[in-house]
């Protein structure tokens, strides 16, 4: 055991996960690639859990974070905020939703647990509808409203949460209909379920499922949700935390694969934008967001440093069209791991868009799911240069590959190289 680590587990939680048996130290990465302490370079397909989504100290993220600590770091939300200012109206008018006002948050939690506070009270219920399979974050409410019992400690809730069908395509019981019967069914299910309940507050879905596995329903899912609850005036709230900004390729956003039915009523987004710097918000129309009727603020959301570092990291994106390299590179990626996964008898599933990948593993012959191999082929990948993820609803059996979105399609062949071996090492 290292002393970094032993000294980890004397101070640390023991809930607080790590990744292999030997745990890794990152000391420092550049681009796509990431060094251990030991000197080993990794290809990082990870990016910290989809949060380094542009690359490692890229240039003019780095230069923008430098001079804006070198003029003031921090002053909170009492005082007007010139950074925050400029990229809520750049993403106001990137959300597509009308009149939008943005609320900046410290992460992805804190930005689902605004939301759920904007919607409960907008609609003055504390019930709300979740998907089955997801995950919305760490805090007392968020975890009440996650359908993923790995990732869900307590059943105590300040909210009464009803779960839907329709966030996993390949399991359940309507896995066995094609996509246009399976919509139908999750929607009938919907309706079935909102005749037994008074009008929640609102549906929150994440559009891919990421600690879930990287599943998603068919396109134009939470567009017919959309039309059940709109008749009956409950929000949509569309968690953007792991698929906005282009990491899905065909879309900025995750929700315009469910488009027709126009953009959620609240968006939530964190993760990727800052690049590594701690970023989260909520994006509502004004209606909804300036619904409280007392004063609040926020110490770190928005702070000088990390709005200067998504505005960086979001010009860079826009310029670089890294949401179209998201679509061709990861294209080619997924090919190549399904490729790699063929004869394999353990592989149930190879699935996603763009550049968030899933691999779902069972134990060959059946549809029972396989954490210890996941376990293994991180372990294999890691020896092979290659840091993944995993995840996934039925046990922790589903790895997740989701690169930054500047990936090269060298960096793709590489690192699709190296997942096929661990695959056929641990088989």
């Amino acid at each position: 055991m290292s002393d970094l680590y032993a000294r980890h587990r004397a101070v640390m939680p023991d809930w607080l996960a790590l990744y292999y048996e030997e745990p890794l130290e990152i000391t420092h990465g550049e681009g796509r690639y990431v060094w251990g302490a030991d000197g080993t370079r990794y290809l990082d397909f990870f990016g910290g859990i989809l949060t380094t989504m542009t690359a490692h100290a890229l240039p003019e993220v780095t230069k923008a974070v430098s001079e804006q600590a070198g003029r003031i770091i921090h002053s909170s939300t009492l005082y007007l905020n010139r950074p925050m200012v400029e990229l809520a109206e750049r993403i106001a008018q990137l959300s597509g939703i009308p009149d939008a006002r943005v609320f900046f948050t410290t992460s992805g939690t804190e930005a689902n647990d605004t939301a759920l506070l904007l919607a409960t009270t907008y609609r003055r219920t504390n019930t709300v509808l979740a998907m089955r399979n997801s995950y919305h974050g760490r805090s007392f409410s968020t975890v009440g409203i996650t359908g993923n019992k790995g990732w869900s400690p307590t059943s105590l809730s300040p909210l009464q949460t009803l779960y839907v069908h329709g966030g996993v395509r390949t399991r359940g019981p309507y896995a066995h209909l094609d996509d246009d019967a399976f919509v139908a069914a999750c929607v009938d299910d919907l309706k079935d379920l909102l005749g037994h309940t008074r009008p929640p507050a609102a549906l929150i879905a994440e559009p891919v499922q990421g600690v879930g596995g990287f599943t998603s329903p068919p396109d134009g899912l939470y567009a017919a949700f959309r039309e059940v609850l709109r008749e009956r005036g409950i929000l949509w709230i569309a968690d953007e935390v792991q698929t906005g900004w282009g990491r899905t390729g065909d879309h900025f956003w995750g929700w315009q694969a469910h488009a027709r039915s126009g953009p959620p009523d609240i968006v939530t987004f964190a993760k990727g934008i800052g690049n590594g710097m701690s970023v989260g918000g909520v994006i509502a129309r004004a209606e909804i967001m300036n619904c409280l009727d007392s004063n609040s603020i926020s110490t770190f959301g928005g702070t000088q440093v990390t709005m200067a570092a998504a505005l960086a990291n979001l010009t860079y994106l826009l310029e670089h069209d890294l949401q179209g390299n998201a679509r061709r590179v990861g294209g080619l990626l997924i090919e190549r791991v399904r490729a790699a996964a063929a004869q394999d008898p353990g592989v149930r599933e190879v699935r996603g868009r763009g550049l968030m990948i899933g691999v779902e593993l069972v134990r060959p012959g059946t549809d029972e799911a396989d954490p210890d191999r996941a376990a293994a082929v991180l372990e294999a990948a890691r020896d092979g240069g290659l840091l993944i993820g995993k995840g996934g609803g039925h046990a922790t059996s589903a790895l997740r590959v989701a690169p930054p979105l500047t990936l090269t399609v060298a960096e793709a062949e590489e690192g699709a190289a190296i997942l096929d071996s661990a695959l056929r090492n641990t088989r």
